[in-house]
This record gives structure tokens, C-alpha cells and sequence, in this order.
């Protein structure tokens, strides 16, 4: 597999693709990444090799939530020859690649108060990187401090792993400490070898490492580089094209070895990044002075950035084919600099933190990607894609202070719509990541209410987006709607409405007013929706897909299965303070569309298969499955907000015309029709009408849903006791279904012909 790597780079972003493709993608996943995960020790010695092992990894692990559970296992009951190799699990922690949490434990036992010696010796290693290179994991590895701790404290341990404790239990304490001469020859020779040998690929650097390169810059590098940038700036300044100059200048970087090998290229491109950058910081100086009477503020220059992105767009350009350069890898290399160079300031800089001239040096490159005759090709999936991971390695949660320019960098017309256009197994899947880093970081804010100016502008920003993508790319929302209803809080109505009303543009929606709208008779309505998301990885990382299949297959009441079920979708006491409710949404949401979607696949299992599935027989068919006793026990058992957040799932699918909308509206009346506490009804009202109270566009399946709901008599809807509770409510009821085209009192010339009369 090594000599494959080293033959086809392109292979590493090849990989979720033919993932993507697979009939089950958990179980492709998994069976490639133990592959690969053999393979990451077979050529430990590789640095490139493991390198590549590494970004496969983290492909698949953005795939499949699994990865990173079944990774440490592997690692966990591997042999000591592997679980012990230090370069790899330093590598697969800075991956984000190990369940620390679990990796913690057991490595605390395994040191098992210093009697073994290998694992004690291992752990010291381990936690002696990690202080020095990744100070911030220590804190998830709290039981191995712990244990390390113990043996510190016996007599006679070694000074060293006195002064190592006291240094990670101290965080003001001095990190020179840890001085080379207190660890050992063995121990010195080894850390200046872990220095030289560079783990990460361009690919997985820019997630994972927000250092700067370990090793010293030659004597008078950094003068050398600045005279460079200052000659650059010189030949810029000429007069006409000054191809020959440039040309001319980037054969000189070749020749003086500046743009070969990993450590040299990375150092001369951060060098040239912080004079620019610095000298744009600067720029906006504020000055006062004994005669002002107020301060003065500098626009900011971009000068600087601008050159040194014409300095990278001309080594682009102008760099010998012969010499075995690859464009790829040097925007790779770029980006990954870019990235590690903005962490680093953010985290060190905090809310002084400026993301202006970031923002101005992507946009250099994005206007690049977009221009007539770019010296990249920006429809190159590659670079697309390493854009992609370089904005999820930026994304708000990790950087908030980058918050806005990083949703007008990752909507930029030179990137999302060339993400969007073509093969949706492509590029799809890393714009739905983004997507999610975004509403992942404004969950919180959204869930409560907590709205303030700066959040304010980003939501806005952020319909804006998902308003250009119901316009432009309408089947994207509809392929991922299931994964972004799981981010977006229930209480954010309109931007999950804006995304459930997405339909294909192919599609020519029937009014939903229309008097006498057969539904059943849509050609669409037989058809199953596009899901690209993992609809069942949460009953899976649960462990509860196998007993919904079982309980499905065999439909015994009063099985163990339905009586156990709320509790499993309880979270634990610590989850739900931080999710701000005690019920696994997520959760909810696999089971409920899991669920619909398997009593579908028998519904169409025992029906001719010259007739259509949907308009074979009465909708009473529905009923003969074990999925009702499933949604009747959840309504039964769960409590006011455990059956609202139910409601919302199956509200969910109320979308375009198609299967799954025909049969959850149907589940939707029957249970508001069939059930005998008011409180059921109730609050399947206030599902469907606070999706219609707010601005357009409403899902063509929820109106349609309601229109039946308010005028077919068999759900007795205007003479429900919550209707007429109040003069305001009464009112609010009335203004909508004028507007949903519906009537009061009840006009029977209106009955909507929607569902056949033998439903119930």
C-alpha cells in the first residue's frame, strides 16, 4: 500500500469518494481504515507514508463516526511493539484520531502503579511530548497524570519524572525546566529525532498543529528572506508585465533551494507571511499627538499581502516543470502555513485578534481561483478541496473571531458554487462539513436566544447563504436536510424551513390550495428523496439499530424494546446541561425518519410490483406495521418536551412530493385523529403552525399537511377545546388558514380530496 501512495497522491482524496459509493458506508469505512491503520505501522518509518495514512484517516473519520472509537481499540488491545511506538500515537492524537477519554483509562491501568516497566516508560515519554508539543491534551488524559503522579511521590523515583509532574500539574510553571540534561542521553537523542521528522501531511497539518516548526532557521535566514521579499516588491514596482523578471527571480528561489524539502519551503513561506502580515497590521496605526484633540486611525495597507500573493501566484506560474515541482503541493504547503499562522495568532492574541489581512490573502486566492485565466485551475477537485479542509481547520468554533470572514470566504463564488457543480459524491460532502461547522458554533446562541449584535449579523448572513443555495442548488439542502434538522435547534424555525422547502429543480410543485388536490395521484409522490446523510449513525453509535430492526421484523407488543425505549433516549445529566435538554435530538431524529423509511420497505415489499406502492391501496395499509406501535408508544411515554421534540422529527419530513412526505403527513393525521389525550393534538398543532407563522418559504408537505388537517371533518379541528382558549388564539388560527387557503366554520364544498375515505 506504501508503494501505491507514493505512486498516486491523488489516491488520499480519492478515498471518501469511493466511500461514498459504497452500499454501506460504515462498514467500507471501517474495513479501509484498519487497512490503513496496519499499513501506518508497516511503514512507520516513512514520514510521508505515514503522513498519508494520516489524511486517509481523517477522511474516513469525517465519514464515519465510528473510526475514532473502533481506532482505539485497535490501539488499545494492539501489541506493545505498536501500542508503544510514540510517533504514531503522538500522530493519531494530534489527528484527533483517539478517543482520549478511553485511551486515558486504560493507559493509567496499564502503568499499574510503575510495576510495568514498559508502559511506565512509554507514559513518561508520551506525556513528556505532549507538555512540550500539545500542552492543551493534557488535560484530557487526567487519570494517567494521576497514576504518573503516585509513582512521582514513591522514594527513589527518577528526578526526572518529579520535575515532569510538577511541570504539567503547574501550568505557570517554567517550561525550561524540562531541560535536556535532565533526560537522559536516550531520551535527548530521541527528541531531536521527533523534531526532524515531520508526521503530518499538508492535508492533516492545518487541522492539527498549531505550532511553528520545531527547528532553528539557518543562521541569517530570516535577513535573507527579507531581502528576497524586498527585491520582490522592487520587481513589482517596474514598469509593464516584468514576465522575464519574474520568471528570472522564481528560477533564483529554485536554485538557491528555497522551494525544496518540508522544512526549509515551510520556513521561507511563514517568514514571508509574517513580514506581510505584520507590515498590514501595522499599517493601521493609531496616532495621537500634543496638538490632536482625538485620536487618528490609519487605514489598514494591504500592500504587503498582495505582493507576497503575487510572489506565490508567480512561483505558480513561472516554476520549471522539470525540477519534479507540483503546484498541488505547494498551495497544499501554503495553506497549511496559512492556517497554522492564523491559529497561532488567534490563540495568542485572543479578542485583540484582527482577521482582516487573512481575510484579504484568501480572497486573494479565491479571486484567483475565479479569474479568466487562473494559474491553478480552480475546478481542480483537489484544490477545492484543500481550501475545504483549510476553512474547517478555521472554523468559527475554533476561531470565532474569524466568524465573518470565514462565511464570506467559504460563500464565495469562487468556491461554493464550484464545490457545489458537478458530482455530488465530490464536493458535496465537504461544504455539508462546513456547513455544519457553522450552525455547530451557533447552536448554542440560537438554542438560547442569546442574540446579540455580532450573532445577530451572522444569522443573518447565514439565511442569506442557505437563501442562495435554495435558489441555485435546492437538491444539496434536500440531500443533507436530515443532518443540518439535527444541528439546528428546535426553536430556529425559519432556517430549518428554508432548508425542508428546498425541492429538485426539476420539479413543478402542485398549489397546495388547489380545491381537490388528489395527492395520491402525483407521479412524485411515489418517488423516495435523495438522503445523503447517515440516517441511522446515531441508532448505531447507540447500539440500538439492531433492536429497532429486530422489534421491526417481528412486531411483539409489549416487547422489552418499547418499554426501554424512552429511557434510551434520555442523555446523561452532563450531556444535557450542555445540550440544554435531557433528550438525544439527534437520536430522536434516526429513530423517527429509521423507522418511517423500513416500514416504507414493506409497505412496497408486499405490494405488486406493477402497481405503485403508494397509490395501491388505501393508506390504512400504513397502519398493518410495527412502526405505529413504535410512534404511539414514544407519544404515550414521553413527556411535554420529549413528544415535542418527536413531533418536530416527523414535521421534519413534511418537505417536497415524495414518499417519505406522503407517509409521515399521513402518521401525523392519524395520530392527531386517533388519539384520547387533548394534549396530543394540541401539540401537534403548535408543531405545524409556529413553522407557518413565520416568514416564507413554508415546505410544500407541511402545508399541505395543515390544509388537511383544518379542513377535512374526520379531525373535528375548529371544535377542539385549544382552538377557542382564547379571543387571540381563535384569531391567530383564523389569519392562517385564510392564508393556507382553508375555511371557518367549516364549508364541506371545501373538503380537500387529499387522503382516500377509507384512511382510518
Amino acid at each position: 500500500m506504501g508503494k501505491l501512495l507514493n505512486g498516486n497522491k491523488g489516491l488520499v482524496a480519492e478515498v471518501p469518494e469511493i466511500i461514498h459509493r459504497c452500499a454501506s458506508r460504515d462498514e467500507a469505512a471501517l474495513a479501509v481504515a484498519q487497512k490503513v491503520f496496519k499499513g501506518l505501522y508497516a511503514d512507520a518509518s516513512n514520514s510521508s507514508n505515514v503522513a498519508a495514512y494520516l489524511a486517509i484517516l481523517v477522511a474516513i473519520r469525517d465519514l464515519c463516526k465510528l473510526v475514532v472509537k473502533e481506532l482505539t481499540s485497535w490501539v488499545i488491545y494492539s501489541d506493545e511493539e505498536r501500542k508503544f511506538n510514540k510517533d504514531i500515537i503522538i500522530s493519531l492524537i494530534r489527528s484527533e484520531l483517539l478517543n482520549l477519554a478511553e485511551y486515558n483509562v486504560h493507559m493509567a491501568k496499564l502503568v499499574d502503579g510503575g510495576r510495568n516497566k514498559a508502559a511506565t516508560e512509554f507514559a513518561f515519554s508520551l506525556l513528556q511530548t505532549l507538555v512540550i508539543e500539545e500542552r492543551g491534551v493534557i488535560s484530557e488524559l487526567p487519570n494517567l497524570v494521576d497514576a504518573m503522579a503516585k509513582i512521582a511521590s514513591k522514594p527513589g523515583s527518577p528526578e526526572s519524572l518529579q520535575q515532569l509532574i510538577e511541570i504539567v500539574k503547574s501550568p505557570v510553571a517554567n517550561m525550561d525546566a524540562l531541560s535536556v540534561n535532565s533526560l537522559g542521553k536516550e531520551d535527548k537523542t530521541r527528541q531531536s529525532r521527533d523534531k526532524k521528522a515531520p508526521i503530518h501531511s499538508a492535508a492533516t497539518r492545518e487541522e492539527h498543529n498549531n505550532g511553528e516548526p520545531v527547528e532553528q532557521d539557518p543562521t541569517g535566514f530570516r535577513e535573507q528572506v527579507s531581502k528576497l521579499f524586498v527585491e520582490w516588491y522592487r520587481i513589482c514596482e517596474l514598469p509593464g508585465t516584468n514576465d522575464a523578471a519574474c520568471a528570472h527571480y522564481v528560477l533564483q528561489l529554485h536554485q538557491n533551494g528555497l522551494l525544496k524539502g518540508e522544512h526549509i519551503s515551510d520556513r521561507f513561506f511563514h517568514l514571508l507571511m509574517e513580514i506581510s502580515f505584520s507590515h498590514c497590521l501595522s499599517s493601521e496605526a493609531i496616532i495621537t499627538g500634543p496638538l490632536q484633540s482625538h485620536q487618528q486611525v490609519h487605514s489598514m495597507s494591504f500592500f504587503a499581502i498582495d505582493i507576497f500573493s503575487n510572489l506565490v501566484f508567480s512561483i505558480l506560474k513561472y516554476s520549471p516543470v522539470d525540477q519534479g515541482f507540483s503546484k498541488f503541493n505547494l498551495i497544499s504547503k501554503i495553506l497549511a502555513v496559512t492556517v497554522r499562522f492564523i491559529q497561532k495568532d488567534a490563540e495568542e492574541k485572543k479578542t485583540s485578534f484582527n482577521p482582516r489581512p487573512y481575510f484579504r490573502f484568501f480572497i486573494n486566492w479565491l479571486s484567483e481561483l475565479g479569474s479568466p485565466d487562473p494559474v491553478f485551475d480552480g475546478a481542480n477537485f483537489q484544490v477545492l478541496i484543500t481550501f475545504a479542509n483549510a476553512f474547517h481547520a478555521l472554523q468559527p468554533l475554533k476561531i470565532p473571531a474569524f466568524s465573518f470572514a470565514w462565511l464570506e470566504l467559504v460563500s464565495h463564488r469562487s468556491f461554493m458554487p464550484k464545490l457545489l457543480t458537478g458530482n455530488p459524491s465530490k464536493g458535496w460532502p465537504y461544504l455539508h462539513r462546513l456547513l455544519v461547522d457553522l450552525f455547530q458554533f451557533m447552536e448554542p446562541f440560537l438554542r438560547n436566544a442569546i442574540l446579540g449584535e455580532p450573532v445577530h449579523f451572522l444569522y443573518r448572513g447565514t439565511l442569506r447563504v442557505l437563501l442562495m443555495l435554495l435558489h441555485d442548488f435546492p437538491e444539496f439542502l434536500c440531500g443533507y436536510h436530515f443532518t443540518f434538522c439535527d444541528v439546528i435547534p428546535p426553536s430556529c424555525i425559519q432556517m430549518r424551513n428554508i432548508i425542508l422547502s428546498a425541492f429538485p429543480r426539476n420539479m413543478r410543485l402542485p398549489d397546495p390550495s388547489t380545491p381537490n388536490l388528489k395527492i395520491d395521484l402525483l407521479v412524485e409522490i411515489n418517488q423516495s428523496p435523495l438522503i445523503l446523510s447517515d440516517v441511522d449513525a446515531s441508532l448505531k453509535v447507540k447500539q440500538m439499530k439492531t433492536d429497532v430492526d429486530e422489534y421491526l421484523k417481528m412486531g411483539q407488543q409489549g416487547s422489552s424494546f418499547l418499554s426501554g425505549m424512552k429511557q434510551r433516549l434520555l442523555l446523561l445529566p452532563i450531556d444535557a446541561a450542555r445540550a440544554g435538554t435531557r433528550y438525544n435530538i439527534p437520536l430522536i431524529n434516526s429513530l423517527v425518519l429509521y423507522v418511517g423509511m423500513q416500514a416504507m420497505q414493506q409497505l412496497k415489499a408486499r405490494t405488486p410490483p406493477h402497481v405503485q406502492p403508494m397509490a395501491s391501496s388505501p393508506l390504512a395499509g400504513f397502519l398493518v406495521s410495527a412502526a405505529l406501535d413504535i410512534f404511539q408508544t414514544l407519544l404515550a411515554e414521553l413527556d411535554t418536551e420529549g413528544r415535542y421534540l418527536f413531533l418536530n422529527a416527523v414535521a421534519n419530513q413534511l418537505r417536497y412530493p415524495n414518499t417519505h412526505t406522503h407517509y409521515f403527513s399521513f402518521i401525523l393525521l392519524y395520530l392527531f385523529a386517533e388519539s384520547n389525550q387533548e394534549i396530543i393534538p394540541e401539540q401537534i398543532t403548535r408543531v405545524l403552525l409556529e413553522r407557518l407563522i413565520v416568514s416564507r418559504p413554508h415546505p410544500w408537505g407541511l402545508l399541505i399537511t395543515f390544509i388537511e388537517l383544518i379542513k377535512n371533518p374526520r379531525y373535528n379541528f375548529w371544535n377542539r377545546t385549544f382552538i377557542s382558549c382564547a379571543p387571540e388564539i381563535e384569531k391567530l388560527f383564523e389569519s392562517v388558514s385564510r392564508s393556507c387557503g382553508g375555511a371557518n366554520p367549516l364549508d364541506e364544498s371545501t373538503v380537500s380530496g387529499g387522503f382516500s375515505e377509507n384512511m382510518h
